[in-house]
């Protein structure tokens, strides 16, 4: 069952506060009102609520994408089997090496603390992201880290496994990585590092170690001992994600427009009047974020597109390409605004979205899915998926090619769509 979204319950006078809790709460079961954001372009009311993004991007074929990264994560696909030159797999020579050899090659410092005598790592990763909890470790989860440092456990040399015995913590390797994935995001290419100071320690024996940790969930493409000065998340240079999502039969294609031009907002000044019953703070907050009531859906909801256009979506996100800007609206989990912290700027190199076909392998017809390939310097929280999520929803209601700039100076996280699943979502190279 779809989870409802957040009620916010709002008091119209300060003196009357906890009395006006108090009665919204006693006709909480009559009446729910949820906000939305106040979107005022021609496309009002043919744009999806919340609710009817979520329904729109999870009720799908997710099996067969999930079916497809479990093959590209074991070697029995590659990205080249989806039919489309956008989205190629990872070709070492677009990135410089990090190092050069002499520099891998040179002999430890004689300093007296030995720390130019570590050797470090670099371990390329491909694990399929349903079979595990996201990448962080975390206590009772079967997360891609607690895996990897389990594994590296028997590489670590013996002062630190002294140090780890003694505070009584399992002895296990430190696993340094450039991005970390959420629950069910896939990893074609990630990059992490590890560092030991045993000197028989070979790039064979680590890969055998993590390949044999979860068989057919988890592979190791490479390792290789690099300069101590390498560091997976400084040293990368841009990411590339790549989103998969499935359609449907007669899917991909422009919705009827003209239906929506004359249709009037029976419902505008039912909510004008609810703002004006407001005042102080409270007011300008939901200005911002308009009132839907649950109990009093839009009446034509059930008429909106359902289909968008691929070619549309790709002229949307290829508006984002080349400029830096702040995606801080697309993020979830984090501070829209702040202070501190890092910034929310990031730069978009490639943003398109193509259609492809799933592969078969037993030589039949696969499904037609809809692939969306991002490339930038940093990506936010969350923020891959609820680009494709919002772009996908822009295009069936017939925005225009500079919704989702126009949408970078929102005020409220609610103007963007919820995150799409994880699923469909994977780290490509980096």
């Amino acid at each position: 069952m779809i989870p409802n979204p957040r009620a916010i319950l709002l008091s119209s006078s300060g003196a009357g506060f906890g009395f006006g809790i108090k009665c919204l709460m006693e006709n909480r079961a009559q009446k729910k009102d949820y906000l939305h954001y106040n979107h005022t372009d021609r496309c009002r009311n043919a744009r999806w609520t919340s609710r009817e993004s979520y329904q729109f991007m999870y009720e799908r074929p997710w099996q067969e994408v999930l079916d497809f990264y479990s093959h590209a994560v074991n070697g029995r696909l590659s990205l080249s089997s989806l039919g489309t030159e956008t989205v190629r797999d990872h070709d070492d020579t677009e990135i410089q090496p990090v190092c050069n050899t002499a520099e891998l090659n040179r002999a430890p410092g004689k300093d007296g603390t030995g720390r130019w005598a570590r050797a470090t790592f670099k371990i390329v990763l491909s694990y399929h992201g349903n079979s595990f909890d996201g990448w962080q470790k975390q206590p009772e989860l079967n997360t891609v880290q607690g895996v990897v440092e389990k594994s590296l456990g028997k590489f670590v040399d013996e002062k630190k496994a002294q140090q780890l015995k003694d505070r009584c913590l399992p002895i296990e390797g430190c696993a340094v990585v450039a991005g970390r994935t959420d629950k069910g995001v896939t990893a074609l290419r990630q990059v992490c590092s590890f560092y030991t100071w045993r000197t028989d320690v070979k790039p064979q024996d680590i890969e055998g170690s993590i390949n044999n940790a979860a068989p057919g969930k988890l592979r190791v493409l490479s390792v290789s001992q690099v300069s101590r000065m390498f560091h997976p998340n400084f040293s990368a240079k841009w990411r590339r994600y790549l989103y998969i999502f499935p359609l449907k039969d007669g899917e991909n294609m422009e919705p009827n427009f003209a239906i929506w031009e004359d249709v009037e907002n029976i419902r505008e000044e039912e909510h004008r009047d609810k703002i004006e019953a407001l005042h102080g703070e409270c007011k300008d907050e939901i200005l911002n974020n308009l009132v839907l009531s649950q109990d009093d859906e839009e009446p034509a909801s059930a008429n909106k597109p359902q289909t968008f256009s691929i070619m549309r979506v790709n002229q949307l996100l290829r508006k984002l390409e080349g400029k830096l800007l702040s995606y801080k609206m697309f993020a979830r989990d984090t501070k829209a605004s702040r202070n501190e912290g890092p910034p929310t700027e990031c730069f978009v190199y490639h943003a398109r979205a193509m259609e492809a076909r799933l592969p078969c392998l037993d030589q039949g017809v696969g499904r037609s899915v809809m692939c969306v390939e991002l490339v930038a310097n940093r990506f936010l929280r969350k923020m891959v998926r609820v680009l494709v999520a919002t772009a996908i929803r822009e295009a069936a209601a017939g925005a225009g090619e500079d919704a989702l700039l126009k949408l970078m100076d929102a005020t409220c996280r609610r103007a963007t769509a919820p995150p799409a699943p994880p699923d469909g979502l994977s780290l490509v190279d980096e």
